[in-house]
Formats: structure tokens, sequence, C-alpha cells
């Protein structure tokens, strides 16, 4: 028999349940056979796996970090710890998964909600600070992709925290009509090297040396192309076309986004001298609606907003409810749109925490 996690004798401090698999049992098939993956394989989280990636942080093993939603389940460090080695996560990355962690267990980003929506939103985990470059996290070319270590494997580790520790997996309580594949594991880094502007993490008041990671409930990403825009006034207009037909073109104010825009992109606002307050108040100016077009049954359309709203000019976003990240690679004029959830009490906000060691 060998041990695949948990504490093997006295002197040990790990308190994780001890599983045994037989000698002749295929340890792949049986983690699939237990229900513990995702749909991929998992690293098996043996007791010195997950001993290495304890030393990547201070924190105590048997620390609390959250509660983790659905089924309210106390889960500690050490619990994250195997489930970031069955990631795939390297131990420099453990601390981002806490973080991560404690930024979608909260009432604000409210985990549960986003489970069990029928919509396919899922964390989208944007981290920021030198941690990113120190742990080789991707901000550049295929930035929303795959093929980075760090970005693929902690975003899978928090979500699969949320199922095996949580019980959110789908079919049960994860009731997406579709779904997308960033479920697996959404997670990037912003590039703030080369921005001009300040930060996703300075815009929800934090310093430009702190390390955060920033938790939105997104979807998939929308491209949007823009290749002949050579000044900062067209291509706002251009975004902000794309912008407004987010989620649905019919549905204004309840739903935030996430704006990912790429360095080609920037580089007309740098070129302008535009500051993230002068982009943000032109682009706004683009985003408001006549509700007049929206109304239920307006251009034969029964989707829309009640009648009440006729004769209203709305905003498309609520004040502060567009999120824009700087990232991607240095060719290519294409940005990208992440649409988001219902937003507020009724449904989910952005949380940014500090990562700590």
């Amino acid at each position: 028999m060998r041990a695949r996690y948990g504490a093997t004798g006295a002197e040990s401090h790990l308190k994780s349940r001890h599983v045994q698999i037989a000698s002749l049992e295929d340890e792949a098939e049986a983690m699939f056979d237990r229900g513990w993956t995702d749909g991929l394989p998992v690293v098996a989280p043996t007791e010195a796996r997950v001993r290495r990636m304890l030393e990547g942080t201070t924190r105590n093993p048997a620390d609390l970090v959250t509660v983790v939603p659905p089924d309210l389940v106390e889960c500690t460090v050490e619990k994250v710890a195997v489930n970031a080695v069955m990631a795939g996560c390297r131990p420099e990355y453990l601390p981002v998964v806490l973080a991560a962690l404690e930024a979608v267990c909260t009432d604000e980003f409210n985990m549960h909600g986003v489970l069990a929506t029928t919509m396919s939103v899922g964390p989208v985990l944007v981290v920021s600070g030198p941690i990113a470059d120190e742990i080789g996290m991707n901000h550049g070319i295929n930035v929303l992709g795959h093929g980075n270590r760090a970005n693929s494997t902690i975003g899978r580790a928090v979500q699969l925290v949320i199922r095996n520790i949580g019980g959110g997996a789908p079919g049960g309580i994860d009731r997406a009509t579709l779904g997308h594949m960033g479920k697996q594991g959404f997670c990037f880094a912003e590039d703030q090297a080369g921005s001009p502007w300040t930060s996703l993490a300075e815009q929800h008041g934090f310093g430009a040396g702190q390390n955060t990671v920033t938790a939105f409930a997104g979807d998939g990403p929308h491209l949007v192309m823009d290749q002949k825009s050579r000044s900062a006034e067209s291509l706002t207009r251009s975004l902000a076309d794309s912008l407004l037909g987010t989620i649905s073109s019919r549905v204004v104010m309840g739903m935030d986004a996430m704006l990912v825009l790429s360095p080609e992109h920037m580089a007309r606002y740098r070129d302008a001298g535009w500051d993230r307050a002068r982009f943000t108040e032109e682009l706004s100016s683009h985003l408001t609606v006549d509700a007049d077009t929206i109304i239920a049954g307006a251009g034969g359309i029964d989707e829309g907003l009640p009648s009440d709203f006729a004769g209203m000019s709305l905003p498309k976003f609520r004040p502060g409810g567009l999120l824009v990240v700087h990232a991607g690679g240095p060719a290519g004029l294409f940005s990208a749109i992440i649409g988001g959830w219902v937003n507020g009490q009724t449904g989910s906000d952005p949380v940014t925490k500090e990562i700590t060691q």
C-alpha cells in the first residue's frame, strides 16, 4: 500500500486524511474515480509533495484560510496546499492561491452565487505587483491562454479547492448552462511595467509595489479588433462600440465587465498623453444608451427593460463597473472584453486582497 497524502507518523504536523492506494491501482485513475479532479489528471498529493508546497508560505498548516462555499467547510493552509499540489503548482505560487481563495470566499464576491447561476461565469484572477515576475507569471503573449505554469495552475488550484473542499462541482451546485474553459482556472498577471497608467490594484486602493490579486466573476474573453484607429479618440469610440454589446446590448448597469487593453492599443493613449482618468471619462461618454432602443419589444425583441425606463439615457456600466487591465503580447491590435455577472448585493462585486507570505 502507498500513502497518497496526510500524516504518516507521530512527528508529522500534517492533519489531512491519509488515503491509501492499492499497489496495483493506477493512482491517476484512482483520483478520477474518487471525484477529486476537474476532468484533467491531477498530481498525486503525497506527504512529501504537500510538505514541499507548504515551504512556500510562512503560515502554519493548521491556520484557517477561509470557509469555502457552497458547503461552508473550514479550509486550512494544509488543505489548500494539498489541492495546490494536485493542480501542479510550485511552492512559490501558494501565497497567491491563498490570497485568491480569501478573495473569492467573501460575501462580496459571493462564490456560492457564482457557482449556482446558470450564466457562464467563474473566478477571473488578476495578479498585480512584483510577485508576478518573481514567480514567472505571464502578462505578455497569449496572456489569457495556455502555456504558462503559474497562470494555469494558480487558477486551477482555486477551483479544485472550491470543488474538493467546498463541494462546488458541475452538475451539483454548479448549474452553468454552458460554462467556459476559463472555469478550469482563469488567472493572469497585469503588465504594470509596460503601462503608463495606474494599475488595477492602485484603483482599488493599494500601492504600486504591493502584491495583490483581484477576483472578478467573469465569462470567457471576447476579442475586440481595431487595426485602423490611429488616434485615441477613434480607438475609444471603437472600444465603446464593442463594450455596449457586453453580455447583451439590452442590459445596462446590472453587470460589470473587464477590458484587457493590449500594448499596441495602449500605445494610442500613451502617444496622446491620456492617463487612466482621461480614458475613463472619454470612454464613459460613449457608453450611454438611449433606453427607448432597449425597452422590451423595441425592434421586435421581447428582451429588454421595463417601459418605466422610456425616455431615459442610461450608462452601460455602473460607476466603477468597468475594470481596465493592461496585458498582452507586444504585437497585435487586439484587446479583450470579459463580461461579468449580476453586480451588487444580489450578485458579485470584484474583490482585491493583498498577497502575503
